[in-house]
């Protein structure tokens, strides 16, 4: 069984459920080792801005940065591509990997946005993500097609974001910062139930292991859908108070 296993299940609009204290466990993971993850991201983003030596490891110069970089989207690919045949374990190292080179990552907010105005953004993510997800756990709704309209609309803010780059138009930049905002609340639901789904189908597969492979990459999807919609937010709170 694999991924595109689960994915074309879910494109077909599973929705029964013969075991809901199997999902009810695997949603849990999910959740628990999202939590985690943010946790372990704050944790190490916070100690590389209050330790002078690690800023300098890593923003002294541009290669530290695109290595960070590389590393961050090898494992992300890596993990969604071999997710059926890693353990579940294996899968949760590269998960907590992934998340403390994120961290290293994001500690530059630190500095470039008072701390007010990240724990606002970071409070309004946190309300935002756990309505959707919400409503994404319990609406009866097929949110399947929401999924191809909301990944064409990312790939053009992706293009849009990179052509902004060089010409910096103020206009653009709000435009894109709502249009971010919009995909990632959408997606934490399509995500949410896509999850849902899988797990019925992993059950239903009778694999023991499924469940911890569901439970990881789940929580990579949640947790990707959290970290962008807080720097989106971020931006919009940063952006209103200027």
């Amino acid at each position: 069984m694999n991924v595109n296993d689960y994915s074309s299940n879910y494109d077909r609009g599973t929705s029964s459920f013969s075991g809901v204290s199997f999902f009810a466990g695997v949603m849990t993971r999910v959740y628990a080792w999202m939590t985690a993850a943010l946790l372990l991201t704050a944790g190490v983003a916070y100690l590389t801005v209050t330790t002078p030596a690690m800023w300098s490891l890593i923003y002294g110069n541009s290669a530290s940065v695109w290595i960070l970089m590389i590393a961050e989207l090898g494992i992300v690919f890596y993990l969604s591509a071999r997710i059926n045949s890693l353990q579940p374990s294996t899968a949760a190292i590269l998960f907590l990997v992934y998340s403390a080179l994120n961290g290293l990552m994001l500690s530059s907010i630190f500095l470039v946005y008072a701390v007010g105005v990240i724990y606002q953004a970071f409070a309004a993510t946190s309300l935002t993500f756990g309505g959707m997800s919400l409503f994404g756990y319990t609406t009866k709704k097929d949110l399947s097609g929401l999924g191809g309209i909301l990944m064409m609309c990312l790939i053009g803010l992706i293009i849009a974001s990179l052509v902004n780059m060089f010409f910096h138009l103020q206009g653009l930049d709000v435009i894109i910062t709502y249009v971010g905002v919009f995909i990632f609340v959408g997606l934490t639901a399509y995500d949410t139930q896509k999850i849902k789904n899988m797990s019925t189908y992993a059950e239903m597969s009778g694999d023991s292991a499924a469940a911890g492979r569901v439970a990881i990459l789940g929580a990579l999807s949640l947790y990707l859908d959290f970290i962008n919609l807080f720097l989106y937010l971020l931006r919009l709170f940063a952006s209103r108070r200027d």
